[in-house]
């Protein structure tokens, strides 16, 4: 290898190195790296995650309501004095002497006092029970909920990306449709300079071709706004470029309404939900019951005094002492508070049992609007592409009249009119096909890469 040729492979190397990222070649992204990107980079799945652990340490907690709790407590007390009692004394009563009067002192100016103190509770009625199992099924909603928002974000990823490659077939069929255009333009203006036609004919080839050209460029902007779209959710810079897999195709749906129902019923996070939802209410309503009884606790406690902050003990009292209990308590009387928030709690529970029923309707309805819009557009699909092969027909039998001079410029320009719009519409289709699939298989719960 010459040394020109190695200094040009240098140079070329050095050039692409440190090219622009919006010029050098976009590797295409497929579906599943798009939506494993939104997956990752997905605010509303953190957030969803977010809500998980708290709801898990929401139940750690009140896991502890069933365990010992330990308290110690440190505390000092100064007296204005030496506690002390009066003595009046005691007489003489032979053989005992006489005892004279005098103040005995019974305690110290300065008092130290430490406790640690166990607590556990040994009946409440329920209520820690209750608490602890609303907390766990709260948990599991936390989890539905993040299967959720992370079906949200496929069904989002699905949609924008089949956009994506809708823009890019009309854009297409756009960009063939100016070159039609221009090969008529090109023939008409041929015929014109030899006198075959008038000068009108060619005028209107020339408006088509322009009117086609601004076609292209709205066509051209509508697959970039696509793409910044996706950057969007994908959550990466709006400008960045993007390239995608064409995967637009035709897959029958072997399902019957009912059985996409049933699915539903069986897979629908927002179902799930809903029923914990409502099981939840119900341990609340019976948390609130809990505190018509008493509750009992067994207590125990260790306690040292002392005149110094050693609480050491004192000459008056002994350094240390403890002591075991039971306790129970009861609040018998409220005016009617542990009632009225029974009442409430039972109405959250029929309100979130009324909303599960309200759920599984809308989301019957969403299906089955959803397999209505899958039929309407595979039947769309059937039609554009009879449709595409009679006008790509029709197109080529007016153009080749026109060229032998047996039909007008008009006839060509309607042919390829009904040509574009045939082949706009077969890509429209499909993509609403693949769109109303996606939005299926959310409806049903379902959806996956």
């Amino acid at each position: 290898m010459t040394i020109k040729i190695r200094c040009i492979l240098a140079v070329t190397f050095a050039v692409l190195l440190f090219l622009p990222v919006s010029i050098r070649a976009v590797q295409p992204l497929t579906l599943e790296e798009s939506i494993s990107i939104a997956l990752k980079n997905s605010l509303v799945i953190h957030i969803a995650k977010e809500g998980a652990r708290g709801a898990e340490a929401r139940k750690r907690e009140a896991m502890t309501g069933f365990l010992p709790r330990l308290s110690t407590s440190y505390s000092y007390t100064r007296l204005n004095e030496e506690p002390s009692f009066y003595f009046s004394g005691i007489p003489a009563n032979p053989p005992i002497p006489a005892i004279p009067a005098s103040n005995m002192t019974t305690g110290t100016i300065n008092n130290y006092n430490w406790v640690i103190e166990a607590r556990q509770p040994l009946f409440a009625g329920g209520g820690i029970l209750a608490n602890y199992q609303a907390s766990k099924i709260a948990e599991k909603a936390a989890l539905v909920e993040e299967t959720a928002k992370s079906q949200d974000v496929v069904q989002d990823v699905k949609i924008t990306y089949y956009n994506i490659l809708r823009m890019q077939r009309l854009w297409d069929t756009s960009r063939q449709a100016v070159g039609m255009l221009a090969a008529h333009r090109d023939v008409a203006q041929n015929f014109y300079q030899v006198g075959l036609i008038p000068k009108n004919d060619l005028l209107q080839a020339e408006v088509e071709l322009a009117n086609g050209k601004q076609a292209l460029v709205r066509a051209q902007n509508a697959v970039e706004l696509a793409k910044a779209r996706l950057n969007t959710v994908l959550k990466r810079e709006l400008l960045l470029p993007v390239e995608v897999v064409d995967v637009l195709d035709y897959k029958p749906l072997n399902q019957s309404f009912q059985n996409c129902l049933e699915i539903a019923r069986q897979h629908r996070p927002e179902l799930k939900i809903s029923a914990l939802k409502a099981e939840q209410a119900g341990h609340v309503v019976r948390a609130a019951q809990s505190e018509f009884f008493p509750s009992v606790s067994l207590v125990g406690n260790y306690t040292r005094f002392g005149d110094t902050p050693s609480v050491s003990g004192t000459e008056y009292k002994n350094m240390e002492s403890w002591q075991v209990m039971a306790l129970a308590s009861w609040n018998f009387w409220e005016w009617g508070k542990t009632k009225f928030r029974v009442d409430a709690g039972r109405a959250m529970e029929n309100q979130a049992i009324d909303q599960a029923k309200e759920l599984n309707d809308q989301i019957a309805l969403e299906i089955k609007n959803a397999y209505l819009l899958l039929q309407e557009a595979e039947s769309q699909i059937a039609v554009s592409q009879k449709v595409i092969d009679q006008a790509e027909e029709n197109f080529r039998i007016s153009e080749a009249r026109y060229k032998e001079r047996v039909a007008r410029s008009t006839e060509v320009l309607d042919a390829q009119t009904l040509l574009t719009r045939a082949k706009s519409e077969y890509a429209n289709a499909l993509a609403d096909y693949n769109i109303s699939y996606a939005r299926l298989q959310r409806a049903m719960g379902v959806i996956s890469r």
